[in-house]
């Protein structure tokens, strides 16, 4: 399958400089017979709008509070005033659960006040750190630290927020504080926990980008190897020294000017990190004026059908604008362990919101990111379930991403509608977990899981393989996200510097030996995700704690 290439000129810039930047090349897409899918659980009660998966391989997954009564019961039958719920003002039902990879089985968990499109990500010491949510929810810190007992449970913090947070972005710092930015109405950002400084800071760069339809909601936000952030919204991105709050570098507005942030909700994530080279990749979205022929119209727009990438330390950084195998609005991106991208859910036409999407999207696409451009994407098996408006994907350290949600009401709505709630649970499992691959497929042996280990040392990981070792073998590291809305917060996959590898004795057992992250700038502090990756064929995660 290939596409006619098209040079597309822009007013108001210089062309000449652009042709090579955003010809909008030949797509070779590979046949999509790779990867396959797996029904885990027919209901899991709520529906997965928010995934964060901790060290334990526990994933908490929530919705909102105030849409009526989930399929799942509070534990030990405990109910919940829910003054504000128009369906029901007492609600005995759970709209929060945790999901144990290894039983395959989930655990209501009690979650007090509305959590409706609100943001997270962990903290250094494990605990999912949760923001904001809508009406009782708007302030509110929620805290999960998580345990093997199944005891533990959500705990609040009444007004931990300076200002309302619905449809924010959260990202983990080097001192482990979360910095939490914009959202509905709110131009400015604030960090938790809170210091003695003053804790609101206003953002001009959301408001500028704000337009008709909003379209700059849930930046993307990415840390930078010096210490800045980078902060996408609608089409266009800043470098953002929030410590001082003052821009240090504008970027050029992607190609064509058409929005890639929420409600015209396209993705993006950073790279791989090696070499302390860092690339941003936004994919997908919907064109100008989508949302509102949607909501006013009925009328769906094809979502559009590109991605845009850039180094963002270059001293004269360019968008590259490449072709996807097909449109896509309302996808999640997941950096897997081999460096690849996977690209999964969403639609092909309208927009986020309320009934906005349609043209299911059942295929998924891997990007390839070190192929040359026109060769990067392969697509894969379909799934069999429209994933729409709040659904999440979630990589789990075997290598397999779950897939859950997809609620585009404003209430739990089974029948009747095109596409009804959906509570089912399954995951897809990339080509790199095909049985052919069994015996070159690497098995950390050391470090032990949960080992500490720190900045700037040698890390020797010792690993068994029954087939071929092919040097050098490949080492990556990955912080693990905060998931929904199509954007994964805090996704953060480093390939560390290789030091040597070689085998030990007449043994099966190899050494590969390799340097942590220099400091918490490149890495912030917190449980990683370890990967031996042989031959494109990475093992099973091993949990680390980097301090």
């Amino acid at each position: 399958m290939a596409a006619k290439a098209t040079i597309q000129i822009f007013p108001d810039v210089n062309h000449l400089r652009y042709f090579a930047l955003f010809f909008l090349l030949s797509c070779h897409v590979a046949s999509g017979d790779e990867g396959t899918w797996e029904l885990l659980l027919p209901n899991v009660g709520i529906s997965a709008m928010h995934s964060q998966l901790l060290h334990n391989d526990r994933v908490i997954m929530y919705d909102r509070t105030n849409f009526g009564p989930s399929n799942i019961s509070l534990p030990n039958g405990a109910c919940h005033n829910s003054p504000d719920d128009p369906v029901s003002t007492t609600d005995c039902t759970a709209h929060s659960v945790e999901y144990d990879v290894a039983l395959n089985r989930i655990r209501p968990l009690t979650v007090q006040s509305n959590t409706w499109c609100s943001s997270g990500g962990v903290t250094p010491d494990g605990t999912l750190q949760q923001t904001g949510g809508d009406k009782d929810g708007e302030r509110k810190v929620r805290l999960f630290a998580p345990c093997d007992d199944s005891i533990c449970d959500w705990t609040e913090v009444d007004n931990g927020l300076a200002a309302r947070r619905w449809y924010a972005t959260n990202h983990v710092l080097p001192d482990g504080r979360q910095i939490i930015i914009g959202g509905r109405g709110q131009f400015n950002f604030e960090f938790f926990p809170k210091t003695n400084a003053p804790n609101l800071y206003t953002l001009p760069f959301l408001s500028e980008t704000n337009d008709p339809d909003e379209n700059n909601l849930y930046p993307y936000v990415f840390l930078n190897t010096d210490g800045n952030l980078f902060i996408f919204a609608n089409n266009r991105a800043i470098l953002l020294d929030y410590s001082r709050n003052t821009v240090v570098k504008t970027y050029p507005e992607i190609p064509g000017g058409d929005p890639r942030s929420y409600p015209s909700t396209g993705s993006a994530v950073l790279l791989p990190i090696k070499n302390l080279v860092l690339e941003v990749l936004v994919c997908g979205g919907a064109p100008k004026g989508s949302y509102d022929l949607s909501q006013r119209r009925n009328t769906f727009v094809k979502a559009l059908d590109t991605c845009a990438r850039i180094n963002i330390n270059d001293v004269n950084p360019q968008w590259i604008v490449e072709k996807m195998p097909r449109a896509r609005v309302m996808g999640d991106m997941v950096l897997l362990p081999d460096g690849n991208v996977l690209l999964i859910n969403g639609g092909g036409s309208g927009t986020a919101a309320w009934e906005l999407g349609r043209e299911p999207v059942f295929n998924p696409d891997i990007y390839h990111p070190d192929k040359p451009v026109g060769l990067r994407f392969e697509s894969q098996n379909p799934s069999k379930i429209p994933r729409m408006y709040h659904s999440t994907a979630t990589l789990l350290r075997d290598g397999r991403v779950l897939v859950g949600g997809s609620n585009p009401h404003a209430f739990y709505n089974f029948t009747g509608v095109l596409f009804p709630t959906e509570l089912r649970l399954e995951a897809f499992s990339p080509s790199y977990l095909d049985p052919k691959y069994s015996s070159i497929r690497p098995s950390i042996v050391d470090p032990r899981p949960q080992s500490t280990i720190n900045y700037g040392r040698i890390l020797r990981l010792r690993y068994t393989v029954t087939g071929r070792v092919k040097n050098p073998v490949k080492v990556t590291m990955l912080f693990p996200s905060f998931t929904t809305h199509s954007f994964s917060m805090h996704q953060r996959l480093l390939v560390l510097d290789h030091v040597i590898s070689f085998r030990l004795g007449i043994s099966r057992i190899y050494e590969v030996r390799v340097r942590t992250p220099s400091s918490p700038i490149l890495a912030p502090p917190g449980y990683y995700m370890v990967f031996v990756v042989n031959q494109d064929i990475p093992s099973e995660g091993v949990w680390v704690r980097l301090q």
